[in-house]
């Protein structure tokens, strides 16, 4: 791998494009193949079409050890024994894990990809949709979100020594946090509004990050599509940092330069997750120019943008359709080319 791709602070590759993680469809195979062929770090699809199982929730209940989750009344459950939602979410995770490695096999990528990146729910996102086997959210019980964190470091682990030893490649780590915001706010919807459920200081979120970064033991990214909340990202050294630029504000800059400045590696969502209408070298030109934009207006050097940037979509694809999820994904790779010449 070329010195300028790789931040030796954090260990993410830079310079690169990658997905947020999910992709349109139901079929692992198609998926694999678009993104192994568009980008410089692919990373393995989620297929939330799948239903049950196949969404976010779900592909990461499967990923949890020894603890099974149930579906019901069209919520995901903590249950007594393995069901038959924990057996497809796993089932899942390992046609998926098949579909990469035969890519991998009948493509010769041995060595021509070093790097790949997989995605779980936050254990704060997770606790904050699912539920214990009463009916209250997982967030409610602080016993229990530690324990869901503990299960999924060591599921991730495994998961990611399982893809290291099929593909020859070294695997880092996203986790998705969009609800962690409500958490901090204590503002996730209780089972009963006489329940209210108590806010979780953004220092013991990041604090329990931090430990669950060390336990996986691979370099981590923290994702959101939501506003970023700035108190919790400072308070996280060990992950790189995902976000929607686009929907960014006057009022984020000084926070992003904050995070830029020390030097932490900032994976950039600016590539719509939506057809533009307009052509691909023109969206690629503009998307370049306002990445450039940016930084000058933080006042940060460019360079910035060579040493400490991924350029991903603004969210999952899995809403887009099969054309344009692969031409984002191109557009995607040939941005964080133009930024890496700067």
């Amino acid at each position: 791998m070329s010195e300028r791709s790789v931040s030796t602070a954090s260990g993410w590759p830079v310079a690169r494009a990658t997905g947020i993680g999910s992709m349109p469809g139901t079929d692992p195979r198609e998926a694999v193949a678009v993104v192994v062929g568009e980008l410089g770090l692919p990373h393995l699809p989620e297929l939330p079409a799948r239903g049950v199982g196949g969404d976010l929730l779900g592909r990461t209940a499967g990923l949890l050890v020894e603890l099974p989750v149930d579906y019901v009344h069209r919520t995901y459950r903590l249950a007594a024994a393995p069901t038959v939602e924990t057996r497809r979410a796993r089932d899942y995770l390992r046609w998926d894990l098949d579909a990469i490695e035969e890519c991998w096999e009948t493509r010769g990528l041995r060595g021509e990809h070093e790097v790949l990146k997989v995605q779980a729910c936050g254990p704060f996102t997770f606790a904050a949709h699912v539920e214990l086997r009463g009916g209250h959210k997982l967030i409610r019980d602080p016993g229990a979100v530690r324990d869901v964190a503990e299960s999924l470091a060591a599921g991730l682990r495994e998961h990611a020594e399982d893809l290291e030893r099929r593909l020859g490649v070294r695997v880092v780590v996203q986790l998705d946090e969009p609800e962690v915001g409500r958490v901090i706010d204590g503002a996730v919807p209780p089972l009963t509004r006489l329940d209210p459920i108590a806010p979780v200081p953004a220092p013991e979120i990041a604090a329990r990050l931090e430990t669950f970064a060390a336990q996986v033991n691979r370099p981590m990214l923290l994702h959101s599509c939501a506003a970023p909340r700035w108190e919790l990202l400072a308070e996280l050294p060990a992950f790189a940092v995902s976000m929607d630029l686009t929907a960014l504000t006057v009022r984020d800059y000084d926070a992003l330069g904050g995070l830029l400045d020390a030097g932490r590696v900032l994976a950039a969502g600016v590539v719509p997750t939506d057809d533009p209408g307009l052509p691909r070298n023109q969206v690629v030109d503009d998307l370049v120019a306002r990445l450039q934009g940016l930084v000058d207006r933080i006042g940060l050097e460019r360079a910035v943008l060579r040493d400490q940037l991924l350029v991903t979509p603004t969210c999952g694809l899995a809403g887009a359709g099969d054309r344009w999820a692969r031409t984002a994904l191109a557009v995607a790779e040939s941005v964080a080319e133009g930024v890496a010449t700067l």
